[in-house]
């Protein structure tokens, strides 16, 4: 269980990094007066997505580091 959730941490963060820029470069494009997303999300909405995905890439891993120091300590 613990390298499943390890690997989905690490597609989440990929994801979340490709979400990210996907939104800059929307935001970019925007101002110029096109879109590359045709409507369907705006930079906005994918800034959330983003930041949705790292907060769960960011609970993982803080779960991680307790069960490692759990580890430690006895």
């Amino acid at each position: 269980m613990e390298s499943f959730a390890s690997s989905m941490s690490r597609l989440f963060f990929v994801v979340a990094m490709g979400l990210l820029a996907l939104s800059i470069v929307e935001g970019l494009v925007n101002v110029a007066g096109y879109t590359i997303m045709r409507g369907t999300y705006s930079a906005g909405r994918l800034l959330e997505l983003a930041a949705l995905l790292l907060i769960f890439v960011m609970a993982v891993v803080m779960r991680q580091v307790r069960d490692e120091l759990r580890r430690r300590s006895t």
